[in-house]
């Protein structure tokens, strides 16, 4: 197979996130919530992915028809944000006022902060909380918090997306990069294990999820406040 045609097949292999998106908002729709987060979490790893594959593919050079950079934000948009945020209404986990406060801060906040030139640091991590609203919202699910602290929140995740705090990309963010990869797998597994079990209580898959998500929340910003070690030279 040629470069060109391993360049298109990543592109067509990340526009395989837009029918899993399609297959989780069905899902969704009916209220089967285990299987709409199943399908996130296989579009999750899609994209994940996918941009490893693209760099070493060159798409941009190889198969420049096609912007899969505007492809994988437009089913980002849908898969990390959409979706989450219409479970996280439609679930009953936040009432009345707070319902509609909390889709609002998370589909205005997010679209906005997608759109911002600057959410990518020198280190390749984000400026600003990625808007991952498909991993805080499983999370949610898994445990089950009180109402008004899913709504402190969402509002304070918001907030964060505009601030100069960094987290990590779990691939791309080369200082701990031999931990933070393995942790977000990890993170995949518990989760799928997690939906798996219908979010049952008592799992240990809560217990992962909490931990690598504390992992994944706050090691960019340790990184802000921990001096990296300058290499010495031989």
């Amino acid at each position: 197979m040629t470069l060109r045609l391993k360049a298109l097949s990543v592109h067509l292999f990340t526009a395989t996130g837009a029918v899993l998106s399609m297959f989780a908002m069905l899902a969704a729709v009916e209220e089967k919530w285990s299987l709409m987060f199943l399908w996130l979490v296989v579009a999750l790893i899609v994209d994940g992915v996918d941009g490893p594959l693209a760099r070493r593919y060159e798409v941009q050079k190889n198969w420049p028809t096609y912007d899969g950079v505007l492809m994988d934000l437009i089913i980002d948009y849908l898969t990390y944000v959409f979706i989450p945020a219409f479970a996280l209404f439609k679930s009953g986990m936040l009432t009345g006022w707070t319902g509609w406060l909390a889709i609002i801060v998370i589909c205005y906040g997010s679209v906005v902060y997608f759109a911002d030139t600057r959410m990518k640091t020198k280190d390749k991590s984000f400026a600003g909380f990625p808007a991952c609203w498909n991993m805080v919202v499983l999370v949610l699910f898994a445990v089950s918090p009180g109402e008004w602290t899913i709504l402190f929140v969402t509002v304070g995740l918001t907030l964060a997306m505009f601030t100069n705090l960094k987290f990590i990309h779990p691939t791309r963010t080369k200082r701990w990069h031999w931990i933070s990869l393995p942790v977000c797998i990890a993170w995949i597994g518990f989760a799928a294990w997690a939906a798996w079990m219908d979010f049952a209580e008592g799992s240990l898959s809560h217990w992962g999820l909490i931990l690598t998500s504390l992992y994944l929340a706050l090691a960019g910003i340790a990184q802000q406040i921990i001096p990296e070690r300058p290499v010495r030279l031989r």
